[in-house]
Order: structure tokens, then C-alpha cells, then sequence
């Protein structure tokens, strides 16, 4: 019984949130939804979801705190370092051929990936001729993503990630350490743009060449899954590149016969119709 009042619960708040902030959360995956719920219950300290709707009804800064937890991602400079050494491989070949780049990184969190991502395209004489689109639904999120502040205690993983992903310099190059912190080179930023969009109520903004949305349709539906991939398809141009996590297909979906699989373990695909 406990475990269906919770249910009923996670509904009725993803509605309320929806109906008084516009953040739609209804179709997101609900174990994974019903999961970050209940520990924000915790950290509020409350006693039941019903009490956290209470409050994030009535309190924007309990409403911010709840977008701060809900939307947290696992992410790290260079991660999953396969990804980037197949990248240099079977990407950017192709994106030599292009005279110039609009790049959409989706769900962009705090912004290491996509650092890491300019990082790659400078080491492979890209990024001058590039413009990446970094958006994520949370704007203090993509604030501190612009601001390039890191923990210094990180930088070693970090490092580590590069070697293997490739790297062809010293990672201790692209940032300025401080008392604590990195801060990452400000030219890696000059190309890069930092906008909020919410993959779940907005649409298309440009047509781009490349697109990465990495581990972010693993936390949606089926039905809203689809209407990202829907989103990808409208928003990529002919012979553009698709990037997904390792956990995340085409497969099933109605646009699967529009790519062709350029690597099948990383997930990147190249558009051909």
C-alpha cells in the first residue's frame, strides 16, 4: 500500500511542479524519478513526497534546491575515455571535411564534458572553426559550467581520463590551478555557447553537424525518449553525427534506419537520410 501512496504521490508532484514552474518531469523514467524524489525528501528533511510538494509549491529556493538534486548527473573530464579515442577515429575525420561546425552538446550538466570536447576538437585544429551549443535545463547548473571551476582534488582522475582518451599534451595545460580549485582556460570557452533548453518542452534551434546527448535518455520514458530522438533527427543535418551513452540505441526507435552505425560500442551514428 506504502509503495502505491508513493507512487500516486511522484505523480501528482511532477504534475503540481509542471501546472506552477513549467518543468515537466511526468514522462521521466518513474524508478529513477521515484529514486532522486526520496532522497530530496531526505535532504529536506520532510516527511512524506506529499509534504515535499508543499514546499516546492510555495518556495522557490525549495523549488531550486529540488532542480539542483533532481538533475544532478555522473560526470567527469574525459569520461569513459574509449568514447574519445573512437571519436578521434571515426569523428573527426568527417568534421574535417566541413568548413565550419555547429556542435549541440544536450544535457551538458556542469560542463566537463563539454571542456573536454573543446579540448579535443583545439588538439585536432577544429575548435576555431566551431560553435558549441552547450544547453541544459538548470541555469545556476550551466552557470557554473560557464565559470570552468573545478576541484583541484579531481584534476588526477582527470588527467588519467585524458591520457587514455587520447590526449595529446599536458592536461595541466588547458586549466590554472588555485588554492582548491581549476579553473579552465578561458580561449577553450570562446567558442562555446551556454543557453538553457529543455529537452523535454522545447524545440529545435538550429540545424547542427554534430550532436552529443550522452546518458540523458536513460532517466526519460519511452514516450519521451522518443520525442528527443524525434528532437536529434529534426535538428541534424545530412551526414551529421549522433552521439549517445554506452546504455542508449537508436534501435527500435522510427529513425533507426536513418543513421548508419559508425561505432556500435560508443553509439555514434552518422545521419545519411
Amino acid at each position: 500500500m506504502a509503495i502505491e501512496i508513493e507512487d500516486i504521490e511522484v505523480s501528482m508532484l511532477a504534475e503540481a511542479i509542471y501546472q506552477r514552474w513549467g518543468y515537466d518531469f511526468r514522462d521521466y523514467a518513474p524508478a529513477s524519478l521515484k529514486r532522486r524524489i526520496r532522497r530530496i525528501v531526505e535532504l529536506e528533511k520532510l516527511s512524506s513526497i506529499s509534504a515535499l510538494q508543499e514546499q516546492v509549491l510555495r518556495d522557490s529556493a525549495c523549488m531550486q534546491r529540488f532542480l539542483d538534486q533532481l538533475v544532478v548527473s555522473v560526470t567527469s573530464m574525459f569520461r569513459n575515455p574509449g568514447f574519445y579515442l573512437a571519436f578521434r577515429t571515426v569523428v573527426v575525420p568527417l568534421l574535417k571535411e566541413r568548413p565550419s561546425l555547429r556542435i549541440w552538446h544536450a544535457g551538458c550538466a556542469s560542463g566537463e564534458e563539454v571542456y573536454s570536447m573543446a579540448i579535443l576538437l583545439h588538439e585536432e585544429g577544429l575548435l576555431d572553426r566551431s560553435r558549441i551549443y552547450a544547453t541544459d535545463l538548470d541555469q545556476p547548473t550551466l552557470d557554473r559550467a560557464k565559470a570552468g571551476i573545478y576541484r583541484l582534488d579531481l584534476m588526477k582522475e582527470y588527467t588519467e581520463n585524458y591520457q587514455v582518451a587520447g590526449g595529446k599534451a599536458a592536461f595541466s595545460e588547458y586549466y590554472h590551478a588555485g588554492q582548491g580549485h581549476v579553473v579552465m582556460r578561458k580561449d577553450l570557452s570562446k567558442k562555446i555557447v551556454w543557453a538553457q533548453h529543455n529537452l523535454v518542452t522545447d524545440a529545435s534551434f538550429n540545424e547542427f553537424h554534430l550532436i552529443l546527448c550522452r546518458n540523458v535518455l536513460i532517466y526519460f520514458n519511452a514516450h519521451l525518449q522518443q520525442r528527443v530522438h524525434d528532437l536529434m533527427h529534426e535538428s541534424l543535418a545530412e551526414g551529421g553525427v549522433l552521439v549517445l551513452g554506452r546504455q542508449e540505441s537508436l534501435r527500435l526507435t522510427p529513425h533507426e534506419l536513418s543513421y548508419r552505425v559508425l561505432d556500435r560500442r560508443e553509439k555514434i551514428y552518422q545521419r545519411v537520410n
